[in-house]
């Protein structure tokens, strides 16, 4: 499967879940020079996607795209990939040399482990990036970091096709895959849930474009928060501002007591950091933590 070069030869690619993900991917493979030969898709969506995005791809039934290419993208679901994989081991789906490919970012290679024992090639390569199913998914891939994770051997092959799709890999071993997905999920899919959260506190505080206001101080904040780390920190908990803290638990209380919860959970974590990093002092920290705590 490999050139002289090291890099992965030509390769005829099948694309089992054309949803967001996989023909994502199957539009950067196809421009990295490979071709995408056959896809699955179940919705109305998915097949427009095969058609617009991936035109030279005939529409077949999983099995079949596996035995028509030499690469498979299992794009589906985290919950459907074992039984997905089960199921093309169990039916006889000639496997042998087929390099497969998911993009979970919870799962390492092992889920594979059925199609491997009947000679498959296993990849895991999981786009660090969310995917809204518009066309700029496409042009941001290129901007993004893989956790990838395979065997040793395979390691050369998963690191070439990353940097062939103009992405950058990131080596992440098979036991820390679930705690590397927990870190991704946790400070993207929670930060939408704490800005969208933000807005909605601020429309009820009477400010007509919350974005507006949001937008330079939340730029600035992660900016910090990825150069500095905590020591990006700024606002209320640092400063030991316990008095100014309470006031926000009490509104909260009154106006979201749906926010309450984890307004107080982040706010004693970020007082751990803070405590932790020699920012905060013990003190401050003593009268910040009883109000956190009532």
């Amino acid at each position: 499967m490999e050139t002289t070069e090291g890099r992965p030869a030509r390769l005829r690619v099948g694309v089992i879940g054309a949803g967001r993900v996989g023909s994502v991917l199957g539009v950067a493979l196809s421009r990295a020079g490979h071709r995408v030969v056959a896809a699955s898709a179940v919705s109305d969506a998915s097949r427009a996607r095969v058609e617009e995005r991936l035109p030279g791809a005939r529409l077949l039934e999983p099995a079949r795209v596996a035995e028509a290419s030499d690469l498979v993208l299992l794009t589906v679901p985290d919950d459907a990939l074992a039984d997905l994989v089960e199921g093309l081991a169990a039916t006889g789906t000639d496997l042998r040399g087929k390099i497969l490919v998911h993009a979970s970012g919870a799962h390492g290679y092992g889920i594979l482990a059925p199609a491997t024992v009947v000679g498959a090639l296993p990849l895991a390569l999981h786009p660090a990036m969310t995917f809204t199913g518009r066309d700029e998914d496409v042009e941001r891939l290129a901007n993004c970091a893989f956790g990838v994770t395979a065997p040793e051997q395979l390691r050369p092959i998963a690191e070439a096709l990353v940097v062939e799709m103009g992405a950058e890999p990131v080596w992440i071993a098979e036991e820390k895959r679930t705690l590397y997905h927990a870190a991704l999920a946790g400070g993207a899919n929670h930060l939408v849930t704490l800005v969208a959260d933000s807005a909605s506190l601020l429309t009820a505080a009477g400010v007509p474009e919350p974005a507006r206001l949001l937008a330079p101080m939340l730029s600035a904040a992660l900016d910090n928060a990825l150069r500095l780390g905590i020591h990006g920190l700024s606002g209320p908990v640092l400063r030991g501002d316990a008095g100014t803290v309470a006031g926000h638990v009490e509104q909260l209380r009154e106006h979201a007591p749906e926010s309450v919860a984890s307004y107080v959970e982040l706010a004693r974590l970020t007082a751990d950091r803070a405590i932790n990093a020699g920012m905060l002092k013990p003190e401050d920290a003593a009268r910040l933590l009883d109000v956190l705590r009532r």
